[in-house]
């Protein structure tokens, strides 16, 4: 049967459950190729006619970032018109992925470079196209990964003058745009590229709204604090534009995490996640969907459901262990297997816990074993063993220093927060107050400067959180209540930030804002049972 480019606009709520936007995943059979639902694409070739819908279908997968399966149809494209040079232009960049993923492997490298050269060296391919090939070769020109930021910075160009030089290629345009919102950088408060992308983006989606890339690099360009709000309407209509792709599923909760709309994004990454393990290979984009649910359900005081995230996921990727293909995509596997135990413990102030975890190597992405270090370090400070965190704080040294040698500049200074983190609140447990607030300071106004990764929902413990907790712990209320707030403008609706808000609020007599805070908990978690002890606090104070 053939596969069908469409929009489907399904209802987001979900079957009933307790409560029922939050029901369990739905375990179905995988949709029949005719089923497959991923948005409306029309991208010219000059390939013989009979591929034109399977060719489009693929462009709309890889527009959602479904690259096995954009893959798998770019291959019978060239099965069925082997002189189809544009299709190796399409699996090349499923082999690239994620463009807002970490260091490629020279493996990955190797593998789409090989498949550039033979898409160059195949039938009579336009300018246009040949164009386009060109563009992507320079991605993979290099192995050397110190070298990764300059290609995507290059890429950036070569999609420039694609566009440019077939100014009626609203695709050129398009991946144009994807690849400006790629080379932003996190340290960058102007957000020039986000809003360069957006400006791309904007008008063309107003023209076609059922476009999956319009929509899903709308998200990507305005996927910062100060910008987010911008994305809602695309975010909202995504997961219907293509609700047969996981990615497409899981997206729109970039934008609901950034302002604080916990319901959404467990919803959406429940059908997120549900898809992604129906389609089969879909560990890496089950499991990024499972991280931003735990982080959700952890806002919303919902530690049960997120403990079963928690050991669903650690489940799913223990059977992929065993079995064959089970390697995925490192950097989201990885992550998302280090983040959701660490988030679990830190989230609930489970300080023992956090320092139970166990650290997972990962030579090629030395972030995500960090996340592990880090939560184990603030665990034993904050749980009266600081001296046990010296093993964890130098591990955090070793991957940060690992980091520069690949210079990866921007892992390097997230993972290197993390250390001095780490190492503020050991002085801090120690009794060196001062030098330990003084640090953590100097900590937090580091991590402002910079932002989150596209691969989490936020850091692990926002740092001027932790010095919002340490100025609380040290009788510092007035001060405490700045930092808290601070962060409850930049993650709106975190769980921790308005707790340490009202705690910080209350020890400084500030009686009706206290009691704001509280309520304001107890509204977002009026879905939570009684196991936290904060909610149950914030409760008894809100009345």
């Amino acid at each position: 049967m053939k596969r069908l480019i469409t929009v489907c606009c399904v209802c987001l709520g979900l079957a009933s459950a307790s409560p029922a936007w939050a029901q369990a995943e739905q375990h179905q059979h995988a949709p029949t190729p005719g089923a497959i639902k991923a948005g409306t694409v029309n991208f010219e070739t000059s390939c013989n006619p009979s591929v034109k819908d399977d060719f489009n279908l693929a462009v709309a997968e890889l527009h959602s970032f479904w690259f096995p399966e954009a893959r798998a149809l770019f291959e019978g494209v060239l099965k069925k018109d082997p002189q189809c040079a544009i299709a190796y232009w399409g699996i090349a960049l499923t082999y690239w992925g994620n463009p807002f993923a970490g260091q490629r492997s020279p493996q990955t490298i190797a593998t789409g470079k090989a498949v550039i050269e033979k898409g160059l060296a195949t039938g009579s391919p336009t300018a246009r196209e040949k164009g386009y090939l060109d563009a992507v070769a320079g991605l993979f020109s290099s192995a050397d990964v110190t070298t990764q930021r300059a290609r995507v910075v290059a890429y950036e160009g070569a999609t420039e003058m694609v566009a440019s030089l077939n100014k009626n290629d609203m695709e050129a345009r398009i991946f144009w745009a994807l690849a400006i919102a790629q080379t932003a950088l996190p340290t960058d408060k102007t957000f020039a590229q986000n809003l360069k992308a957006a400006e791309v983006l904007e008008p063309l989606y107003k023209r076609n709204p059922n476009h999956p890339g319009l929509a899903h690099y709308i998200i990507h360009a305005y996927d910062v604090p100060a910008l987010a709000a911008k994305a809602l309407p695309a975010a909202r209509a995504y997961a219907d534009i293509a609700p047969s792709v996981p990615h497409a599923l899981h997206m729109p909760s970039h934008t609901f995490t950034r302002v604080g709309e916990w319901k959404e994004s467990v919803g959406t990454n429940i059908r997120s996640a549900d898809e992604a393990e129906k389609s089969g290979g879909g560990l890496g984009e089950g499991l990024h969907a499972r991280d931003y649910m735990t982080y959700a359900y952890l806002q919303m005081g919902m530690d049960a459901q997120a403990k079963s995230v928690v050991d669903h996921a650690m489940s799913v990727a223990g059977k992929a262990a065993a079995g064959p293909g089970a390697a995925g995509a490192p950097g989201a596997n990885t992550f998302a297997l280090a983040a959701i135990p660490a988030r679990y413990a830190m989230e609930r102030s489970q300080w023992a816990e956090a320092t139970a975890l166990k650290a997972m190597p990962a030579p090629n992405t030395p972030y995500t074993e960090a996340i592990t270090h880090f939560a184990r370090a603030i665990g034993f400070a904050r749980s009266g063993k600081p001296a046990e965190a010296a093993a964890d704080i130098a591990r955090l040294a070793a991957l940060r220093d690992r980091e520069i040698e690949m210079k990866d500049a921007y892992w390097t200074e997230q993972v290197d927060i993390q250390r001095r983190g780490a190492e503020a609140w050991v002085m801090f447990a120690e009794g060196k107050k001062a030098e330990g607030l003084a640090a953590m300071a100097a900590v937090a106004d580091a991590e402002d400067k910079t932002d989150k990764s596209a691969v989490t929902p936020g850091p692990l413990a926002p740092a001027r959180e932790l010095y919002g907790f340490m100025l609380l712990e040290d009788g510092k209320a007035r001060e405490a209540l700045v930092a808290f707030e601070a962060v409850t403008k930049k993650e709106p609706n975190r769980f921790l930030a308005l707790y340490g808000a009202g705690k910080a609020a209350e020890a400084a007599k500030q009686t009706a804002k206290a009691k704001g805070y509280y309520r304001q908990i107890v509204e977002i978690c009026k879905d939570a049972g009684t196991e936290r002890p904060e909610l149950q606090y914030a409760r008894k104070m809100a009345k």
